[in-house]
């Protein structure tokens, strides 16, 4: 009986209906596919009746990679390492399908990394079909002017498209988590704002929302010196909040600010 690690925020995803509503929502047949977390291999399963032309799964823990070879023998690829540590584009030429009931202790770090790392063309992966709290989903899906509405739905809606597919009780988990999930799926946009250094979406993002509830202009003259040209240019109300200001506004923001830092 392999016992979840509270300390690497496994909860094992058991619910025959949702692994099988997970798997339907989009062709894996012939694709290249890759599994975050995968934990006792009950999603994997599922995956593999699906005939995937290739299929990699990432578990950290040790045990559970055992249990997993056992399992599953020469069908996946086992990778036993961190997800944060793991270079994504070497595992295939081929781009994946990425399924991940992933880690709540380091969800939004996960799908942080991988928008960051994401090129302006040749993306990686064809879609991320991705399981977090509720809590954290309506954080990435929040509009503006709604209190959820920050840094992670900003950085996330910037690339990529995102749908939320449906909730997931505690009682599809073993052991139940205390809060709902939400499986969103994440496909790449064809069409975006340019930013050369994704960093500088986040850095802006960080300084406006420090202060969410406080008017923009303070971190506005922290960043750009009080410039009014740049405030002109983006028809900046300095009164506003930061949750009132629109995506676009906040990507027109990095922009200036990465040609004023060079």
């Amino acid at each position: 009986m392999i016992k979840a690690k509270k300390s690497l925020g496994q909860n094992f995803l058991i619910d025959n209906k949702i692994l099988k509503k997970i798997t339907n929502v989009t062709v894996i047949k012939d694709k290249s596919i890759l599994e975050v977390g995968p934990g006792t291999g009950n999603l994997t399963s599922f995956i593999l009746k699906k005939n995937p032309k290739e299929f990699f799964i990432v578990e950290k823990d040790q045990k559970l990679v055992l249990d997993l070879q056992r399992k599953f023998q020469n069908q996946v690829e086992i990778i036993n390492d961190d997800i944060l540590k793991i270079n994504e584009k070497e595992l295939t030429q081929n781009k994946l399908i990425v399924f991940g009931n992933l880690p709540y202790n380091i969800s939004t770090e996960i799908l942080c990394k991988w928008i960051i790392k994401l090129g302006n063309k040749d993306y990686w992966f064809e879609k991320l079909v991705l399981m977090f709290q509720k809590e954290v989903a309506e954080r990435i899906l929040a509009n503006v002017n709604t209190s959820n509405y920050g840094r992670l739905a900003i950085l996330a809606k910037w690339k990529l498209d995102i749908e939320k597919i449906c909730d997931i009780r505690p009682s599809s988990f073993s052991p139940k988590p205390k809060v709902d999930s939400s499986l969103l799926i994440f496909t790449p946009k064809s069409k975006f704002f340019r930013i050369n250094n994704p960093k500088n979406i986040e850095l802006v993002t960080r300084i406006f929302f420090n202060h969410r509830r406080k008017m923009i202009k303070r971190p506005f003259n922290q960043l750009f010196n009080g410039n009014i040209e740049i405030q002109k240019k983006l028809k900046l109300n300095l009164n506003l909040r930061p949750q009132n200001l629109d995506l676009i506004t906040y990507y027109k923001l990095a922009k200036e600010y990465e040609e004023l830092s060079g």
